[in-house]
């Protein structure tokens, strides 16, 4: 899969050996990135220059370079939200918040609304809302929410061997989170868990994961979302 390693954990015995030489290849990558940035034309394709920066975005947050990264997504994430390139504007604010920055949460928020809001590639849906359980403490329901609805967007938006593939690592999420916020370890006790936090109706708990990415962005809306719902077909 292209964001999610479902083999997460294994370590190679390798790894540590090879770290700096995939240092050097990453600072070889961003250069040249950036150079492939600063010879584009000014009549370049706005997608050409923000698969680009984010790009180099990511490179920067290998690099510890946070800030960097942060500022060089944010352009990208405009330029998409201006254009109405709503995946590409999900893989900047995914950078923005592994950038580490003052306002990635906020990024994080937006870039959940705009996963859930439009029909992107499911993986990349997921993994947006396991950042959302990951930053959540272990006793919130908004990481519960999370899960479920990356578990209504894997069976809403997948077939075949990517249902499979991301349906196991949904179930498993929402397993380890009934497990942390409620000690829950039996078949009973998960589906009383789930009865109990309404977790099985979508009508019940997305307008919920709204209120937890309205805990997130706070005031610090980079688009305009009732303009963007205004857009959308049978609203």
């Amino acid at each position: 899969m292209k964001y999610i390693d479902l083999n997460a954990g294994i370590i190679d015995a390798d790894s540590a050996d090879d770290a700096e030489i995939s240092l050097e290849k990453i600072r070889g990558q961003l250069s040249a990135a950036l150079e492939e940035l600063k010879a584009l034309p000014e009549g370049a394709h706005p997608l050409q220059r923000i698969e680009l920066q984010t790009k180099i975005a990511g490179t920067l947050v290998d690099l510890q370079r946070g800030e960097e990264a942060f500022t060089i997504a944010r352009e990208a994430f405009d330029a998409c939200i201006a254009n109405e390139y709503w995946e590409d504007a999900v893989k900047a604010s995914n950078a923005m918040f592994l950038a580490d920055q003052p306002e990635s949460l906020a990024a994080l928020g937006q870039g959940v609304w705009l996963s859930v809001t439009f029909p992107i590639d499911p993986e990349l849906t997921v993994l947006m809302l396991n950042h959302i359980v990951d930053e959540t403490p272990d006793d919130s329901d908004g990481a519960a929410v999370a899960a479920v609805t990356a578990k209504y967007v894997v069976d809403m938006r997948t077939e075949g061997k990517q249902h499979d593939d991301l349906s196991f690592y949904v179930n498993n999420l929402i397993a380890a989170v009934a497990r942390r916020h409620s000690d829950v370890e039996s078949q009973e006790q998960f589906d009383y868990w789930l009865e109990k936090l309404e977790l099985n109706d979508p009508a019940k708990f997305l307008p919920r994961l709204r209120n937890v990415v309205d805990v997130l962005v706070q005031e610090d809306w980079w688009l305009d979302r009732d303009a963007i719902w205004a857009k959308l077909p049978d609203q």
